[in-house]
């Protein structure tokens, strides 16, 4: 009995071999990867297939696609849109290049975009004259404003419209060590904001 209490005690343990299921994450896996694949080898095709000129223009047109569109004027673009002002300069021309027309092959264009810039600029210019026009008229015929007319200047610079306020009787527009406006120049901010409120440029 006692020799029976002294012998080993072997415990066996039984490894079941592989082969089992493993679920299907590496579908997912797989299938991300090669979407990837895919994607990076339809962007290098396109960037093989591209003029350095229309790369340029498609990354211009990123980085402002809403130019044209928001400040308005005819489009000299070389194609049609839908939108109203829209197109804009075309930035696949540039100055001493060719690009492909329709026709003979062989044939290539020369494109000189001297022209339509200028006459691009030419626009601006004149829908800022006439927005400064506008804001007078609406001056005179405020009756709020047309009191201050004397102290508001407007005239047009290199970077748009330009808005002064100037107070002849030397007035500070806030009140001292205070972050808050005299009742005067709070009066007249309010009324320019009012009358800017249709403007589409950038308000600086």
């Amino acid at each position: 009995m006692a020799e029976e209490l002294r012998k080993p005690i072997i415990v066996k343990k039984i490894k079941k071999s592989g082969g089992g299921h493993h679920g299907g994450a590496w579908k997912i896996a797989y299938a991300d990867f090669v979407t990837a694949m895919m994607a990076f080898f339809l962007l290098m095709w396109l960037l093989g297939s591209t003029s350095k000129a229309q790369k340029e223009g498609i990354a211009e047109y990123f980085k402002t696609p809403l130019k044209v569109a928001l400040m308005g004027g005819d489009s000299v673009g070389a194609s049609d849109t839908l939108i109203k002002g829209g197109g804009g300069k075309d930035f696949t021309k540039k100055q001493g290049q060719v690009k492909p027309v329709d026709g003979p092959p062989g044939k290539q264009k020369n494109v000189d975009i001297k022209d339509a810039k200028a006459a691009l600029e030419k626009a601006e210019a004149e829908k800022l004259e006439l927005l400064k026009e506008k804001l007078e008229k609406t001056i005179e015929e405020s009756p709020t404003l047309s009191k201050f007319k004397k102290q508001l200047l407007i005239d047009i610079t290199t970077e748009g419209l330009r808005i002064q306020i100037v107070d002849e009787q030397n007035r500070p527009m806030f009140e001292s060590a205070k972050a808050e406006m005299q009742p005067y120049a709070r009066q007249i901010l309010k009324e320019i904001g009012q009358m800017l409120n249709g403007v589409t440029n950038k308000i600086s």
